[in-house]
């Protein structure tokens, strides 16, 4: 579905992308992790258009994204930190983003009932909490039920419970054949969730692998310890 080829991003003399090669599949859910200034962010904004690499090329279902803006209709993206205009309210938020949208198809609001955001649409969004801004984020990101997530930090500030209701909604979102493309700082939030990982540094790809080959062949039972074992075999 999403092609990177000989990716390379350079702010002035700063490597952010050294020639990053990946094929992101559907029905995949995908853990991108890897050392703060990795290059993560950055691929992530390239896949969404929001940066230009200075070589290579992102291929969305094998078209060229510099030459279609339509893709970004397929991709719900769940920043870090939602940024909202704070003076509106959540009610108007949403209307606005489905105003933005301007379809007649049918919106996905599981994740609406569940957090219940019903009961606070008259809210400012300057007056949410950290983790209230994170619901309406999931919230939108899953609302037009698109064919690609990409899911920045998703449980950060969460409360256990709302943590396991967007799990959830992960899983059931692969299942339906969604590309999901995961960061995360807490490797414990993955397990269960993600089915290949990404592990990149310095810009460049370490290793792109399954879940259960990880395991197997680092003979652990979490994705965090089979990513230090495998890191320690090639440091060795």
């Amino acid at each position: 579905m999403i092609t990177i080829k000989n990716i390379s991003k350079q702010f002035g003399r700063l490597p952010a992308l050294n020639n990053l090669n990946l094929e992101l599949r559907q029905g995949e859910c995908i853990a991108l992790i890897g050392p703060n200034g990795c290059g993560k962010t950055t691929l992530i904004k390239s896949i969404l258009g929001m940066v230009l690499p200075n070589e290579g090329t992102i291929l969305f279902n094998e078209k060229d994204i510099r030459n279609d803006n339509e893709y970004r209709r397929s991709i719900g993206y769940m920043p870090q930190i939602g940024r909202y205009p704070e003076n509106m309210t959540v009610g108007q938020v949403i209307d606005m983003i489905k105003g933005i949208r301007n379809s007649d198809e049918q919106t996905d609001e599981e994740l609406y009932d569940q957090f219940e955001i019903g009961n606070m649409l008259h809210k400012k969004m300057r007056t949410l909490s950290g983790g209230t801004t994170q619901k309406v984020s999931a919230v939108l990101a899953f609302l037009f039920s698109p064919k690609v997530l990409i899911l920045d930090e998703p449980t950060a500030g969460l409360d256990p419970i709302a943590s396991e209701i967007l799990k959830n909604k992960i899983i059931k979102a692969k299942s339906k054949g969604c590309l999901i493309l995961i960061t995360s700082h807490l490797l414990s939030e993955l397990e269960g969730v993600a089915s290949q990982v990404i592990y990149m540094q310095d810009g460049k790809l370490i290793f792109h692998q399954d879940v259960k080959a990880l395991k197997t062949a680092t003979g652990q039972d979490t994705i965090a310890k089979s990513i230090v074992q495998l890191l320690k075999r090639d440091r060795a």
